[in-house]
């Protein structure tokens, strides 16, 4: 089984984080949520129960993909992480999937995993980070680089995410009724 980890800091996006754990737990996908504490607040007052602490994962913690939520503070949460540095860079070399949506590449810039790489980010990010080349679409994948937009681009993100760790989506999407959209 595949596996991957979401990485949640203190004001992480709920919406984002969630949709994608659940997207890929119903794809047959090992899905860790990992927490910079064992509950982690978001940026909407909702806490979350974590399955392990940021602090316990060894640099290369063994997973197929890295996910990063983003939010604020969570996502400069996450860019001012060294631990969480490591293992972004760790989980590159090894040619792992790296995602992050919304203002979480923030984090992925500071790693050095944006140079000469297309992205996309929240609305205004493209004037924020500095690295990379932004591209306003709603999934951008680039070698082992997935990014998406922001919350109403989080099932897109999931499905694109479980489809790079060799998902079929197809039923999934028809019993979510996100075949619907587009319509």
């Amino acid at each position: 089984m595949k596996k991957t980890a979401i990485f949640l800091a203190p004001g992480f996006e709920e919406g984002e984080a969630l949709t994608v754990a659940d997207i890929l737990r119903r794809a047959g996908i090992g899905c860790d949520l990992i927490g910079f504490s064992p509950v982690v607040g978001g940026a909407h007052q909702m806490k979350v129960q974590c399955d392990r602490v940021l602090d316990d994962i060894p640099a290369d913690g063994g997973y197929d993909m890295v996910i990063l939520p983003g939010g604020l503070p969570g996502a400069a949460n996450l860019r001012d992480s060294d631990k969480l540095m490591e293992i972004l860079k760790a989980e590159d070399r090894a040619g792992k999937f790296v995602a992050a949506i919304c203002a979480a590449p923030i984090a992925l810039e500071r790693a050095g995993l944006l140079d000469g790489k297309n992205y996309t980010a929240y609305v205004g990010y493209d004037k924020k980070i500095a690295a990379g080349h932004y591209r306003e679409e709603i999934v951008v994948r680039d070698g082992n680089l997935i990014t998406s937009r922001g919350p109403a681009t989080a099932y897109a993100f999931g499905y694109a995410l479980a489809e790079a760790l060799g998902a079929d989506t197809t039923v999934l999407r028809e019993k979510m009724l996100y075949n619907l959209f587009g319509r």
